[in-house]
C-alpha cells in the first residue's frame, strides 16, 4: 500500500515540504512529467515545482502507453547522468505514473524491465517515489503494478515494491480534463469496480472499497447533470478507492481482452476497456446495461469495428497476450476458466469489436 496520502484542493503546493525531508546531499530529485504540460500547462504545474539547482525535469512522451524499452531508456539515462538520486516525482495520467514507478524500480534493479513483467519478480525496493495524478480513474496512483508493453507481451511489474511511497491527490489538477478523456479514465475505474465485485477473488477488503468507488462513479456519470468541483473530488477518490479494491482482488474479462487490443493496435487503456465492455453482456449483464446508459448520459460515441481489418495472425497475437493474463481470467471465471474461455470464443469476441 502507499505509505502516505495527501488529499485536498491545492495540496500540490505542499510538494516542496514533502520531498524536503527525503533530499540527500548532492543527490537530485527527478521530476517526470507528462509531455502535455510542456506546452499546455493551464494549472502552472511546471512553474510551481520546488526545483533546486541540481534537480532534473524530464517530459515523458506518453503518446503511446509505456513500453519496457522506454523504461530502460529513461532509467539508463538517469544512471549515466547521476550516480544516485534522492527520488522521482511523477506528474500526469496513468501512463506517466506507471513510468515513474517502473523507472524507480529499474534504477536499483539490474537488467531490463522485461525481466520483471509478471508477479513478484522485483527483488529490491526502488528509489523514493511520489505520484501526483492529473487524470483520475486508472488507479495507478495506488496500485502495485505498472502496465507495460514488452516485445512479446503486455504485462505489469506487479510487486510489493511497486507502489508509490507518497501520493498527492489535488482535485484542482484535473479540472480542465476534456470530457471524453475524463469519461474513458473514469470508466476504467468503473470497470475496475465491476470486475472486482463480481470476481472470484472478492473479499471484505476489496468489497468495501469497490462498493464505495462504484457508488461514486454512478453518481458522477449517471446522476449528475453538470460537471463541477465536487465531481472532480469524487472522481479522484473513486479512482483511489477503485485502485485499492483491485489491489486486494483482481480485474477481469474487460481488462484481459483490452490488453490484447493495446498490445497490437496501441489502443489507449481507458477507451480500450470501454470498447470491450460494450460487448460483455454475457459476463456482466447488469453492468453493461448501466455502462451503456452512462455512454448515453455523457454523449459518448465509441469507435466501431476496430478489429475488422485484422488478419488471422493478428488475432492469434491478441489471443496469446490475453491468455497470458491468467490471474485476470481466474478471477473472472474461476479455476476452470480455460474450459469456459476457449480460443474460439475469445476470437469471436475480438472480431465483434
Amino acid at each position: 500500500m502507499v505509505d502516505y496520502v495527501v488529499f485536498g484542493r491545492n495540496s500540490f503546493n505542499q510538494l516542496g515540504d514533502i520531498i524536503k525531508t527525503h533530499r540527500k546531499p548532492n543527490q537530485p530529485f527527478v521530476f517526470l512529467i507528462d509531455h502535455f504540460f510542456e506546452k499546455n500547462d493551464q494549472v502552472q504545474i511546471c512553474n510551481r515545482l520546488p526545483i533546486l539547482a541540481h534537480d532534473a525535469i524530464i517530459f515523458a512522451d506518453v503518446t503511446h502507453e509505456p513500453k519496457t524499452s522506454y523504461v530502460d531508456q529513461l532509467a539508463n539515462d538517469l544512471k549515466q547522468k547521476f550516480e544516485s538520486i534522492s527520488g522521482i516525482v511523477g506528474i500526469g495520467g496513468g501512463s506517466t505514473l506507471d513510468l515513474t514507478k517502473a523507472v524507480s524500480l529499474m534504477f536499483t534493479n539490474p537488467g531490463s524491465a522485461v525481466d520483471y513483467q509478471g508477479w513478484d519478480l522485483v527483488k529490491k525496493p526502488g528509489v523514493y517515489k511520489v505520484g501526483i495524478p492529473t487524470l483520475s480513474g486508472t488507479g495507478s496512483e495506488v496500485s502495485r503494478t505498472t502496465v507495460l508493453t514488452g516485445p512479446t507481451k503486455k504485462l505489469g511489474m506487479n510487486s510489493d515494491f511497486t507502489p508509490f511511497n507518497q501520493i498527492i491527490l489535488d482535485p484542482e489538477l484535473i479540472k480542465n480534463v476534456p470530457a471524453d478523456q475524463r469519461f474513458y479514465t473514469g470508466m476504467d475505474c468503473y470497470i475496475h469496480c465491476i470486475e472486482s465485485l463480481e470476481g472470484h477473488f472478492l473479499n471484505a477488503f476489496s468489497k468495501s472499497y469497490g462498493e464505495k468507488a462504484l457508488a461514486m462513479c454512478q453518481n458522477i456519470f449517471l446522476h449528475k447533470k453538470h460537471w463541477d468541483n465536487e465531481s472532480d473530488e469524487l472522481l479522484m477518490m473513486a479512482s483511489y478507492f477503485g485502485g485499492m479494491s483491485i489491489a486486494y482482488s483482481q480485474v477481469g474479462v474487460a481488462h484481459a481482452i483490452s490488453y490484447g487490443l493495446s498490445y497490437l493496435l496501441g489502443t489507449k487503456h481507458g477507451i480500450g476497456n470501454c470498447i470491450v465492455m460494450n460487448h460483455l453482456e454475457e459476463y456482466y449483464p447488469a453492468a453493461v446495461q448501466e455502462f451503456k446508459a452512462m455512454l448515453k448520459h455523457n454523449h459518448i460515441s465509441l469507435p466501431q469495428q476496430i478489429t475488422a481489418h485484422l488478419t488471422n495472425a493478428d488475432i492469434q497475437t491478441m489471443l496469446q497476450v490475453s491468455f497470458g493474463l491468467k490471474p485476470l481470467w481466474e478471477n473472472a471465471l474461476g479455476k476452470e476458466w480455460e474450459s469456459i474461455m476457449t480460443p474460439a470464443k475469445l476470437e469471436t469476441l475480438y472480431r465483434r469489436l
